[in-house]
């Protein structure tokens, strides 16, 4: 939940904060999902909270967006169809774009009015709506995926908090859709919460992962706006080495990302001690 004091805004999660000084509110809007609340900060740029949950910040959403997206789409040797579940920032759509051989890009956001927003006030993130390969879909992601069967090379689910109108998005039944959805040699990757303050969201969306896919894992991201500094994400295949890519960067793409390299990719799934105990334990 957000507690807003003077011009800090304060998320409080499993009994930790994190807090960020705000200048102007630019926008507030309950839609028929979510509270949607825009805020222009003195130090992180513009800040995209959902219901009372710090979404992004200028300042470091690169970090997340480069991570969830080109870690499974460096995983695949040539994706070149890619949906994207929730997203509605529009960061995840930017960095799909920048790999030439992705021919069909899908949103499915269920909240228009997050598109609306973020195309109003974060232009940084929602450029990624202006490729021509993107087509939008709003609609429930977990509804969405049982009509595409055998279709996606890579979905990356970049969902909320498993509450609201992102708890369907973190059940097995949704998973078992999404593989349905994938060709053969697909890849699927979701936002799956932090280790360190909710082992047992990990846990259970590593678990459901393995059952699927013969090739699995957890990796960590480095969000500095996100409780406890770090969030990360569940990735399944059933044929390539998700902890290797397929693939790497050229030297134009290299230069413009800020968080994502080959190394960085393989160093990803080197968990803390107590997370590698935790999955190695299911």
């Amino acid at each position: 939940m957000i507690d807003l004091k003077g011009s800090w805004v304060t998320e409080g999660s499993s009994g930790f904060a994190v807090s960020i000084e705000v200048g102007e509110h630019l926008y507030s809007k309950k839609s028929a999902f979510q509270q949607i609340d825009v805020y222009d900060t003195p130090f992180c740029g513009r800040l995209l909270v959902l219901d009372g949950v710090v979404q992004l910040t200028e300042f470091d959403e690169f970090a997340y967006q480069e991570m969830l997206t080109h870690i499974p789409m460096f995983s695949h040797p040539a994706p070149r169809r890619a949906l994207v579940i929730g997203g509605g920032d529009g960061g995840v759509l930017r960095e799909i774009a920048r790999h030439q051989c992705v021919e069909e890009i899908d949103i499915c956001e269920i909240d228009e009015e997050v598109i609306n927003a973020a195309r109003k006030f974060i232009p940084s993130t929602a450029c990624g709506f202006d490729d021509p390969r993107v087509k939008i879909h709003i609609a429930d992601g977990s509804v969405f995926v049982k009509e595409r069967r055998d279709f996606y090379d890579v979905i990356i689910v970049d969902s909320t908090d498993p509450i609201g109108p992102g708890e369907s998005l973190f059940n097995e039944k949704f998973y078992h859709a999404m593989k349905a959805a994938l060709r053969g040699d697909g890849i699927i990757t979701s936002q799956s919460e932090s280790v360190f303050l909710h082992p047992k969201i990990v846990s259970r969306l590593v678990s459901v992962t393995k059952k699927l896919f013969p090739v699995y894992g957890y990796f960590l991201i480095i969000v500095p706006t996100y409780p406890s500094g770090n969030i990360g994400a569940c990735i399944g295949s059933s044929v390539y080495d998700i902890r290797n890519p397929a693939r790497e960067p050229d030297a134009d793409m290299l230069a413009a990302l800020k968080y994502y390299t080959a190394d960085v990719h393989r160093a990803a799934f080197k968990l803390p001690g107590f997370a590698e105990k935790l999955i190695a334990g299911l």
